[in-house]
């Protein structure tokens, strides 16, 4: 029996962290483990779920002192690492709560930058040094680290991010009928879903001609600061290229399930982030997991991931590149077949039965280690 600490965000919290802790403490704890929760708040919220044992509450040094004391009644802490995540500049409150851990700590790092400032490297390298173990989600992070940061890279291991197993759905309609092209995730600046929309216009010719959707809520915290600005450019967009027939927006909450199968009816998945400094995407490490032909920016994970076929790489903020790939796509149904297998061939390791193995071996290690010392 293993009792698995975590610190993260956590559901009903809307956010990368807060899914990828659900899927992988759901996936790491078998029967005689038990879980012991840390949810990090920016303010107090109602209890959520049996796991959440306590809070983080930005800028309240208590509930970090309070927190630890209880994660060290377990045998490991699995931390997930983002500088927006906590409080202080950049989310240097996360210092104290693993200063205080006494049971051997894993942080999950979700950011390596390329160019952080002083600061953030500096964070970054205290988190580091406090954790017993440190895993990035690709080779790209690792090698960031090693080149840029200050770190003891015989504690770093690469565990990908995982992904849910395909689940039965309907098929891709592009067949028998309209072609669709999907991206989905929380929305926000950065995300270049107007940059998809503006390549839609170029693909009107096509018969039957591609449908766009767009499919997901706005970032909590861009909602916060700016409401639904962002949206509300993109379909003021759609409506200038007079392409409302071929573009769509989904801001429906979806569950698990529900998500698999609207995956499942897409035939091209397009991630048209603006960044060059992204080494981890779960959306794409669930299109890959899903079988889908992708259409990405050169972003570091997906010029990762592609490189076995599984798609097409475009430079960031091109609506043209973007047009000509999906175009190249959409007219070789024998290409997308070729991605498919190749995505196919990525997908196992990446499942979470998979990745959640890797974690369990890791803190049986660190376990050991700390029992013989």
């Amino acid at each position: 029996m293993t009792s698995f600490g975590f610190v993260s965000t956590f559901p009903p919290t809307l956010c990368g962290l807060a899914t990828f802790t659900s899927a992988l403490s759901g996936e790491l704890v078998t029967d005689g483990d038990d879980v012991r929760l840390i949810r990090v708040v920016e303010s107090p919220q109602p209890r959520a779920g049996a796991d959440v044992v306590g809070e983080l509450v930005a800028g309240d040094p208590k509930t970090s002192r309070r927190a630890a004391q209880l994660l060290n009644d377990g045998d490991v802490v699995i931390l997930q690492h983002e500088y927006g995540a906590y409080g202080g500049p950049d989310g240097d409150e996360i210092l104290p709560l693993l200063a205080g851990l006494t049971v051997p700590s894993v942080v999950v790092l979700h950011t390596v930058l390329s160019a952080p400032t002083v600061n953030q490297r500096a964070v970054l390298e205290a988190v580091a040094s406090l954790a017993d173990a440190v895993v990035t989600m690709t080779p790209t992070a690792r090698d960031r680290l090693a080149a840029g940061y200050s770190v003891d890279m015989s504690k770093v291991s690469v565990i990908p991010h995982g992904a849910p197993p395909m689940r039965s759905g309907p098929m891709p309609v592009f067949r028998t009928g309209r072609p669709t092209v999907l991206t989905w995730g929380l929305i926000g600046p950065g995300k270049g879903i107007e940059w998809g929309i503006e390549a839609m216009a170029s693909l009107a010719d096509i018969y039957p001609a591609p449908h766009y959707v767009i499919a997901g809520q706005t970032h909590p915290k861009v909602l916060l600061r700016q409401g639904e600005a962002y949206r509300t450019l993109l379909a003021d967009r759609v409506k200038a290229l007079g392409l409302s027939s071929a573009v769509s927006f989904d801001a429906r909450y979806r569950d698990a399930d529900a998500l698999a199968e609207l995956v499942n009816s897409a035939d091209i998945v397009l991630l048209p982030y603006d960044s060059t400094d992204q080494v981890t995407s779960g959306v794409l490490i669930e299109a890959i997991a899903a079988l889908k032909p992708v259409v990405a920016t050169r972003f570091p994970h997906a010029i990762e991931l592609l490189s076995g076929g599984a798609g097409l790489l475009v430079p960031q903020k091109d609506p043209a590149a973007i047009a000509d790939a999906l175009r190249t796509m959409l007219t070789r149904r024998d290409l997308l077949a070729g991605m498919s297998r190749a995505a196919g061939a990525t997908a196992p390791e990446v499942l979470w039965p998979a990745v959640a193995e890797r974690y369990r071996a890791l803190a049986a290690r660190l376990i050991e280690a700390r029992i013989a010392a």
